[in-house]
């Protein structure tokens, strides 16, 4: 594909489009953002990463991109339907703690672990709670233009009315009905309506005063209101995750379409799932490592720490509409590769400086165009972040191996300011010149030494040499490192 320009696959369309602003400079980008009741873990990571490389490389392509990701804080029931417990009101039941006192908890960490990865923040984070007056106006607009009605305190979406409905997911109201996983509520006129507003107990601790009565929004009307409200209408990117392609998305646009008589985002995104031994990894399953644990090697699954670069990397060695297994094999590889091609950049970088501007004999071509050409065609080809990295590893050795040879490029300063930029800005992989320290160098170096001490400790228990066996745990127990002995072997945790 051209280098020239950007096309992205358009799950509404199911092909690939040429990438056409509606108001070009400008971008309009909506994300669905995560619902904060447990930590954030490997499938989420991969999300958010993936649109912030969306949105990265919109920047560096010169658009003005206007990013929105909410926070869902209340109405995401258990079960993604319309019955069934508030899935944070049951967090915060199971711990005894008010839902926001959940909600804050856990909007914390999530923004703690993507400021590790390097994910940089959306310029508007919206909450659904904050947003009440804008889902009751829409509920209400819907119900006037006859839309959707209202029932013993609930109010559902008629999804006979939108004669799109399934546009996104391919579904028709059969399969809808059966997709919902909800049962039949009585004051439901069709099974496949969905729930705009439901009506709260005296024991639901999360709930608003409405014209319909007390309770709360549902969970898909939540997006359409505050997207509209900082994106307008009708929109650019609306993105988020396969699961959420039905019922989620599906039921944005029905809702959101009936409102305002506008299509609403242009093209739809969805990166696709974390797997763990082929199935997916997500906190509702019970099979998901969280970001943390990751950070700090502390999940059974795990047998050390890893660097939040080296995960960043291992996401985006793979196409972001691909499905990742996870595997700490597969994090060895990636912490292998990153790191050889952080050599390669060094010695680049290196010889750059040792030059000082001054021409040698044989430079005689430019490396930068090719490169560049090719990274940008893989990254024009729907972000494909693992075709744009093979891309810096093969000309990027290639340029190792010309300088080595006395046959340095022409334009060797222009490619390292650009190469910073592709590592940098594009890709969001930390990039430590060669004079400065480099944390992360220093962190692979600690580890492997803790690495080390555990094998020698398991060798001298081994050998019933449990004076040695002792000395090392107490040595590192007084650096706050605990070692904990199992049949799987010994893991460790790192201090706070």
């Amino acid at each position: 594909m051209s280098s020239s320009a950007l096309h992205v696959y358009n799950t509404l369309s199911r092909k690939k489009e040429l990438f056409e602003p509606l108001h070009a400079p400008h971008v309009g980008m909506y994300v669905c953002g995560p619902t904060v009741y447990g930590n954030a873990h490997l499938g989420h990571a991969k999300s958010y990463i993936s649109f912030d490389i969306v949105r990265r490389y919109l920047r560096y392509l010169g658009y003005k991109v206007r990013y929105v990701q909410n926070i869902t804080d209340v109405g995401h029931l258990v079960g993604d339907g319309d019955e069934g417990e508030d899935k944070i009101s049951k967090i915060a039941r199971i711990e005894q703690l008010d839902p926001m006192e959940i909600a804050e908890t856990y909007t914390y960490t999530y923004f703690r672990d993507m400021d590790a990865l390097s994910v940089q923040r959306p310029d508007i984070s919206p909450r659904a709670t904050g947003h009440i007056p804008e889902q009751i106006a829409m509920i209400q607009n819907l119900i006037d233009k006859g839309h959707a009605y209202a029932c013993n305190g609930n109010v559902y979406f008629d999804v006979l009315s939108a004669p799109k409905y399934g546009q996104l997911s391919g579904r028709n109201i059969e399969d809808a009905t059966s997709g919902t996983r909800v049962e039949t509520a009585s004051d439901k006129r069709n099974p496949a309506d969905f729930a705009l507003w439901k009506k709260a107990d005296d024991q639901h601790l999360m709930k608003w005063l409405s014209p319909w009565g007390v309770g709360y929004p549902g969970w898909h009307i939540e997006c359409s209101a505050m997207s509209i409200k900082y994106l307008g209408a009708h929109f650019d990117i609306h993105g988020g995750g396969l699961e959420n392609q039905f019922p989620h998305h599906e039921c944005e646009i029905a809702q959101s379409e009936c409102s305002t008589g506008e299509s609403f985002a242009k093209y739809w995104l969805h990166n696709n799932m974390v797997t763990l031994d082929g199935q997916k990894m997500g906190k509702s399953l019970g099979n998901a490592i969280s970001l943390e644990e990751f950070f700090k090697g502390s999940h059974p699954l795990l047998k050390r720490s890893w660097n939040p670069q080296v995960i960043r990397f291992f996401l985006l060695q793979s196409h972001y509409r691909s499905t990742t297994d996870f595997s700490e094999k597969a994090l060895e590889a990636a912490e292998t590769g990153f790191q050889s091609l952080r050599t390669t950049l060094q010695s680049i970088l290196a010889y750059t400086q040792q030059q000082h501007n001054d021409q040698t004999e044989g430079e005689t071509h430019e490396a930068l165009p090719a490169l560049q050409a090719a990274f940008e065609s893989a990254m024009n080809d729907d972000f494909n972040t693992a075709q744009a990295i093979a891309a810096l590893f093969d000309h990027t050795k290639k340029i190792k191996r010309n300088i080595a040879d006395g046959l340095p490029p022409s334009d060797l300063h222009t490619l390292q300011n650009w190469l910073n930029i592709a590592l940098t800005e594009i890709l969001g992989l930390e990039y430590s010149e060669p004079n400065e320290t480099d944390s992360s160098f220093n962190d692979n170096i600690s580890e492997y030494l803790l690495h080390l001490l555990i094998d020698l400790r398991t060798k001298a228990r081994m050998e019933r040499n449990f004076e040695l066996s002792d000395i090392i745990r107490n040595r590192l127990k007084e650096l706050d490192i605990e070692l904990e002995d199992s049949k799987e072997g010994t893991r460790y945790t790192l201090p706070k």
